[in-house]
């Protein structure tokens, strides 16, 4: 039984007269709800009252987390707006927004969002305004499974599987092994393959494709190849490898880096080239039989429309905390279920973030497998509670059990480790032209 009252919509002054006019009249019980039971007394209804940004550092990133709060005692919802190099301008952003929604009923969820996206004259597809959407809605999602005493996967359906699949970065987890391991040293990406099916896991993501000047010869090519070589032969056939280009080739790289590694069975290659290139990407995927993932970088409905339209992948890859929140992540999981293209969203970022990607992931059929980053620092438990298990052999998640996103996060755990600048990562090609990080 929630302990939280159900809620009551703002009515116009009309309506309310109708409901004490049809109370009168014998139409409506004294509760407000008719004999049929479809009318509600709309005299008082739930308000937010405050919306916070909390920022906590986490050394590669520093975590933007999102609350917002009711005028009801205890109620209030947990969301999550990391975004990398970006963290000043999301929570002004979100302040910005913040003054829109005050004094509205949380309970409104695509309401909302729609005042979100559209009481503006700049739309929110933006990566820094969709990232603040993003962290309120999940938040309202999470107020929203409390009122009901479930978690959200219930709100939508309930579960659609019994659990959810882990995959991690190469190495297990630790981020500086997938983003600086040298792909010209093989026998170490061999290596930190085994560690990561050591630790229980049966499938990652690794960086095994270098940097690459917009045409080359066979040079990074035959890094690439021995790199995935040394990992399949590491950890065998039953583990899935994922290689994520980062869209640093250019088309016709990316393309040529997707047939060199065709032969190792990927489960799937991410990003062969700008995601802004949705021919190229479509070209490529039409090149070979693995599947190709993008969608980490769209922050709308109406770019992953186009890329379903034009079978540009096999692998769509929203990420919860930019592309809207999981009001829009629905939206673009109903189109992929109509195209049958698998989901796996993007999600490198923080506690909040993983309990949401799960959540979505018991509610759609057409998910496959979560990324997480669970080994980031060692405090991570100190800062949040989670609702969810994992089981150590294979790395599964079983549904998370309490209201809501299922997490609690302690604001003055948080306090001990405050905003710091993320360190700028550039990227210069052999010849100190700037190539793509």
């Amino acid at each position: 039984m929630s302990p939280w009252p159900p809620n009551r919509g703002a009515g116009t002054e009309a309506e309310i007269d109708f409901t004490l006019e049809a109370t009168d009249a014998g139409l409506l019980d004294r509760t407000g709800v008719g004999h049929a039971g479809c009318y509600e007394s709309k005299r008082d209804f739930m308000k937010i009252t405050k919306i916070e940004t909390f920022v906590c550092n986490a050394r590669m990133r520093n975590w933007i987390f999102v609350k917002v709060q009711t005028d009801q005692p205890g109620l209030h919802g947990w969301g999550e707006a990391t975004l990398e190099w970006h963290t000043r301008a999301v929570v002004g952003a979100i302040e910005d927004i913040s003054q829109l929604l005050v004094g509205e009923d949380p309970t409104r969820v695509e309401h909302l969002w729609q005042m979100m996206y559209r009481q503006h004259f700049w739309h929110g597809n933006g990566i820094v305004r969709g990232t603040a959407i993003s962290g309120i809605d999940l938040a309202l999602w999470d107020i929203v499974g409390k009122i009901h005493g479930v978690p959200c996967h219930k709100l939508w359906g309930g579960a659609v599987r019994d659990h959810i699949r882990l995959y991690c970065h190469l190495g297990g987890g630790r981020m500086e092994d997938f983003y600086q391991t040298d792909p010209a040293d093989a026998r170490r990406f061999g290596e930190l393959a085994q560690r990561a099916v050591a630790q229980g896991f049966t499938a990652f993501k690794s960086m095994a494709v270098p940097e690459t000047m917009p045409l080359e010869g066979l040079r990074p090519l035959k890094y690439a190849e021995a790199c995935v070589k040394a990992m399949r032969d590491a950890v065998g056939d039953d583990i899935d490898i994922m290689v994520d280009c980062h869209a640093r080739p250019s088309p016709r790289m990316g393309l040529r880096f997707a047939k060199v590694l065709e032969p190792f069975g990927l489960y799937f290659f991410e990003e062969p080239c700008w995601p802004e290139t949705i021919e190229d990407i479509a070209l490529i995927q039409r090149s070979v039989s693995t599947p190709i993932a993008t969608g980490e970088r769209l922050v709308s409905q109406h770019a992953f429309r186009e890329l379903l339209e034009r079978r540009a992948c096999s692998v769509l890859q929203p990420d919860i905390t930019h592309c809207g929140g999981l009001s829009e992540a629905r939206r673009i999981a109903a189109m992929a279920e109509a195209y049958r293209v698998a989901l796996a969203p993007h999600n490198p970022q923080g506690p909040v973030s993983t309990a949401a990607s799960l959540e979505f992931g018991f509610a759609t059929p057409s998910y496959i497998i979560c990324e997480a980053v669970l080994d980031d620092v060692p405090w991570r438990s100190d800062v949040v509670r989670e609702g969810f298990t994992i089981e150590p052999k294979g790395r599964i998640v079983y549904p998370n059990t309490l209201p809501g996103l299922g997490v609690e996060i302690d604001e003055e755990a948080i306090k001990k480790h405050p905003f710091e600048q993320e360190v700028l990562l550039r990227s210069f090609y052999r010849d100190g032209s700037v190539g793509d990080w």
